[in-house]
């Protein structure tokens, strides 16, 4: 059977739905509130939660196909990407759950159903791996199946046996492989020739049974569940009867689409393969949120992005080559990922400055590496010059290695990989979900939030903790956690602080510090001043005025959001924020400085929402009804199936849980504090509302009057006299430079006449006062002019701080090196410093020793004159 890569799609997805699993959309690339993973690296990270038992569902089944990325952490393939047949930076995993509800049996049989009846995959083909162990799955295949034992193989713990961490979750491994056939080389799964590429892996059954403690110790879980995961990519590659996932229908229309825009006719070409893998990557990433940084998942699209464009240059492809297959891929896969379309123009104009701002990096790069070259003591480049290069730069290593190669040098290979092994360590630490999973908190309560309409509520006591542990009993003065069955308490989520208060039982109190979840549980942490047991009843109250600038800080944080998207663009997308009493912090993708004409006009439309008094109107539905009637979903935030929609007139509609203020005009006034850039692409702003605007504007009117005051002007005028003030300055500085000028210009004068000889080459050395370390290069500059041949060696000294720099004319930089001379100086007065083989600077520290650093640099002119 022939199917292309979007049928398979389906028909596997309607199978487990068929079959009474709940058909669960892709979800982002980024984790929902997971900092311990860098990407979805695998289909079953969104259900993480379900599977440590600390989030509930109201399925047990599940089947989805998870769009995944490996491309940083633990699972990096990006090396590896265009150059083997089955390596992606994304791809798309197919795979069917089960939290507690069906096991090995029905796994193993759905697995099989669907590819010998629903794919009609020939029986004969099939190979299985088990678990050393796992007699049951193995009885399961053969007994039940009817696969012939002489293919099914025990595998050991090394590849079939799966673990979610160090502790925690944990089971054996069932593995299907698909056997290409004699014609190409490799052996069955535990052979000798198990690498060769002739029995594919098509999908791993998951089955955790076991709960790992930190002495290894296997307890089996109360409720066994199954993970599967089958690569799309490698399941049409067989469907469609060719080797290479890079020859199935949607790479090959990628790839077909690349060579049309580079304008080449070899479509073997392995570049074409990095590039059309890449692009969904790019664009995925992009749609979920994540922009070109120089750290984290912003890193880590840079470099994808940057050795997709230097592949391009490998083939000659014109600027901005790159950003135009974003049409295709809507082509190919905007029917399953419709945020691909409505994303398309933030993705390609964030691909196009990002290819643009690549060609002014590579320039820098190769002046770098320049740099270190002029410097070079021997014939090979170190590593870690190489890797600065690749990391920093992004300056793709083999075009080090070719520029090396001109210049008859090599790269220190060797150095080079420790350096980036070192990055891979610290990149894994990424990787790892972190906390002991069985040193976690875990409750199995569902706790009701009731604090939307009350800042008071009764309840009962069903959990405390202490020091980590469940408890029946806080004793007076014992810091614990408690929690209850029902709570006006907010729990922090999506930006919004926790709340404060007090729990109030038995004549006595909890004091209530922080709270925050345990799985779907609401946590009071704090300390009791008395007695508190499970079972007790409690009046919960919450700080009613701190809640209330919470408030007001939050609904205006959704203002805030609009009029960015209004007045700079639908490219703003929320990338993280925080809501507190005293202010609001949000942060937003946006490529330059926001400028104060449109800082006033944020703050103004925002304030003009809040005047029209609108009445927030909040409803239930569907995430996927949410999402398609305009809602904005906040970054990194993980949401149920059916949410809480906020809506604040026709200005603003957001998925939120958190709480608001009952009417816009509640939040009083809005002013913005700041805003300044945090990373590349990415914008803060701070701002405050109601009375904290109110202190804020009171705060700015008094600096105005100082200032006034200060200047002897009216406060209407303060403006133009500061105008007059700081045009007043510029003129006095220009008066003091040109005096400078011309006290330098007759040192200059001075210094010519006492040049020395060194082996008939003139020689200017000499440490100067009151020169500016910046009039230095022109000095020099003119020293040069007037000597016609020779060298100048200068120092100066400002606030205990050495200035050194040499000038080599033109005609002697074969014989001296201006970078070597000022570094024999500036090792005497503990610097370094570097530049052109015919000017460079340094500094030093150490003033006492200025002579001797003159004296050397004499020295060394006097060795190789």
């Amino acid at each position: 059977m022939t199917m292309t890569s979007a049928e398979i799609r389906e028909a596997f997805l309607q199978f487990f739905a068929e079959r009474g699993h709940q058909r669960v959309a892709s979800a982002s690339l980024i984790p929902g509130n997971d900092p311990t993973l860098l990407f979805t690296n695998a289909g079953m990270v969104p259900f993480k939660d379900v599977f440590l038992g600390d989030e509930h569902r109201d399925y047990s089944r599940a089947t989805s196909s998870q769009r995944c990325l490996r491309a940083g952490g633990k699972h990096n393939d990006l090396e590896n990407v265009g150059y083997t047949a089955r390596h992606h930076t994304f791809f798309e995993m197919l795979g069917n759950f089960s939290f507690g509800d069906y096991f090995k049996r029905e796994a193993i049989q759905y697995a099989w159903e669907f590819l010998t009846d629903t794919l009609q995959l020939p029986k004969e083909k099939l190979w299985v791996t088990v678990f050393t162990e796992d007699d049951e799955a193995y009885n399961i295949w053969a007994d039940e199946i009817g696969v012939p034992r002489d293919r099914i193989s025990r595998i050991g713990a090394k590849d079939n046996f799966w673990a979610m961490g160090d502790t925690g979750p944990c089971g054996p491994c069932s593995e299907i492989f698909y056997d290409h056939g004699e014609s190409v080389w490799g052996g069955p799964p535990g052979t000798p020739e198990e690498d060769g590429d002739r029995y594919i892996e098509i999908w791993n059954l998951v089955f955790m049974q076991y709960n790992r403690q930190a002495d290894g110790t296997l307890l089996p879980l109360p409720k066994p569940s199954v993970d599967t995961g089958m690569g799309l990519e490698r399941i049409s590659a067989v469907l469609q009867h060719v080797h290479s996932n890079y020859e199935i229908d949607l790479f090959e229309a990628l790839i077909k689409a690349a060579a049309r825009i580079i304008g080449t006719t070899d479509l073997s070409n392995k570049s074409l393969r990095v590039i059309a893998d890449h692009i969904r990557s790019c664009s995925f990433l992009i749609a979920d949120g994540v922009q070109p940084s120089n750290e984290g998942r912003g890193y880590v699209l840079r470099r994808i992005i940057r050795r997709a464009v230097r592949h391009g240059n490998m083939l000659g492809a014109p600027a901005g080559f790159f950003s135009q297959l974003v049409q295709e891929l809507c082509t190919q896969m905007g029917s399953a990922y419709p945020e691909l379309v409505e994303k398309k123009k933030v993705i390609r104009d964030a691909l196009a400055r990002e290819e643009e701002q690549f060609g002014k990096t590579l320039e820098r790069g190769l002046t770098i590496l320049n740099d270190a070259l002029e410097t070079l003591d021997g014939q090979v480049i170190p590593g870690d010059v190489v890797f600065k290069l690749y990391d920093t730069f992004g300056f793709p290593v083999d075009l080090t290695a070719d520029i090396a190669r001109e210049k008859e040098l090599t790269i220190d290979e060797a150095g080079f990989q420790a350096a980036m092994e070192q990055q891979r360590q610290r990149a894994q630490q990424s990787s790892q979900f972190g906390v002991d999973y069985n040193e976690r908190l875990k409750s199995s309560v569902r706790s009701q939030f009731t604090g939307y309409e009350q800042t008071d509520d009764e309840s009962e006591v069903v959990e405390l903790f202490a020091d980590g542990q469940p408890v029946a009993e806080l004793a007076v003065g014992q810091q614990g956690v408690v929690v209850l069955a029902q709570t006006p308490f907010y729990a922090e989520s999506g930006g919004q602080i926790g709340d404060r208060g007090r729990l109030v039982a038995n004549g006595g109190e909890f004091i209530v510090e922080d709270t925050q979840y345990i799985g779907k549980a609401i946590a009071h942490h704090g300390k009791a001043a008395s007695a508190l047991k499970v079972g007790d009843r409690v009046r919960a109250e919450i700080d009613a005025e701190r809640r209330a600038a919470v408030k007001k800080n939050h609904s205006a944080t959704h203002l805030l959001h609009a009029a960015l998207r209004n007045l700079l663009g639908e490219h703003v997308t929320q990338k993280g924020s925080l809501v507190t009493a005293d202010r609001l912090r949000f942060d937003f993708s946006h490529f330059e400085a926001v400028t104060a004409e449109q800082l006033d006009a944020i703050e103004r439309q925002v304030n003009e929402e809040i005047y029209k008094n609108h009445a927030l109107q909040t409803a239930h539905m569907p995430i996927e009804e949410a999402k398609k009637a305009g809602a904005m979903a906040l970054f990194g935030e993980k949401y149920d199936d059916d949410v809480r929609v906020v809506t604040m007139g026709d200005f603003s509609m957001e998925l939120c849980g958190g709480t608001h203020v009952s009417r816009t005009g509640d939040i009083g006034a809005f002013r913005i504090v700041s805003e300044a850039g945090i990373a590349s692409g990415v914008r803060r702003i701070e701002a405050v509302t109601g009375a904290g605007a109110v202190r804020f504007t009171l705060q700015q009117q008094q600096q105005l009057r100082s200032i006034a005051i200060m200047l002897k002007a009216d406060m209407n005028h303060v403006s133009e006299r500061v105008q007059a003030q700081l045009e007043r300055s510029k003129a006095l500085e220009k008066s003091v430079d040109e005096l400078k000028g011309r006290l330098a210009s007759q040192a200059g004068n001075d210094l010519v006449g006492s040049a020395i000889e060194i082996n008939g080459t003139k020689v200017i050395i000499a440490q100067l006062d009151n020169v500016e370390s910046k009039a230095l290069r022109e000095l020099v500059d003119d020293l040069k002019n007037q000597i016609g041949s020779g060298v100048v060696v200068l120092a100066v000294v400002n606030d205990g701080k050495v200035s050194l720099i040499v000038g080599v004319t033109k005609d002697l930089t074969t014989k001296v090196q201006a970078g070597a001379v000022v570094n024999v100086a500036a090792q005497c007065v503990g610097g370094k410093g570097g530049g052109r083989p015919d000017l460079a600077q340094a500094g030093g520290s150490d003033a006492s020793q200025v002579t001797t650093a003159l004296e050397a640099a004499r020295a060394h002119l006097e060795s190789i004159l």
